[in-house]
């Protein structure tokens, strides 16, 4: 039931986004150098390792790290980057995972190739068996504002209680939340 309400809702949200999609990859490629999607090496089930893509929304010369690990992560962000991150467009290129299985739609957030500490504790509670989601529990729990280990506990209470109605309510409360630009630290 969960794969074909991704699927569904991943082919609804597309037919909806293209159009704006399509416009921010004019409005990235002509406000800065680089390629358009960020790429990045992600965290899914059971450990393995899958690109993700991003709309960019930093300079390319960027250190590929979490961003709240940079010193002055403003620095890094393109012209575009700041509205990208806090209107959470920079996300739509991932729907192509979610239509690939890579992700789902609810989960935990993918963590970077190089976030060990949050794969361990992953791994610990078991939570590394979920597919990683564009949105989850601990995201409109917090999102960027909240610690790595709250992170894991709410993932982890995600994955005690996951059921159709608990994505549902998530998906709401992440509407919710992107519209109020709640908890997106840069």
């Amino acid at each position: 039931m969960k794969r074909l309400t991704d699927v569904l809702l991943v082919l609804i949200a597309g037919l909806f986004f293209l159009p704006l999609g399509l416009l921010l990859a004019l409005a990235i490629k002509l406000t800065s150098k680089g390629p358009v999607l960020y790429w990045s090496d992600r965290v899914g089930r059971n450990n393995a390792l899958f690109r993700m893509p991003k709309f960019r929304s930093m300079r390319i010369d960027t250190p590929e790290v979490a961003t709240h690990l940079l010193q002055r992560p403003q620095d890094w962000l393109t012209p575009m980057g700041s509205f990208l991150r806090r209107s959470s467009l920079d996300e739509l290129p991932q729907l192509w995972n979610i239509l690939c299985g890579d992700m789902s739609i609810v989960g935990p957030r993918p963590a970077l190739f190089n976030q060990h500490d949050l794969i361990a504790l992953r791994t610990q509670q078991g939570i590394h068996t979920l597919l990683p989601g564009l949105t989850g529990w601990a995201q409109i729990n917090g999102r960027d504002e909240i610690a790595l280990a709250d992170k894991v506990v709410l993932d982890g209470y995600y994955l005690q209680h996951q059921s159709w109605t608990f994505d549902l309510r998530i998906i709401f409360l992440t509407a919710l939340q992107v519209l109020r630009r709640d908890g997106i630290a840069h």
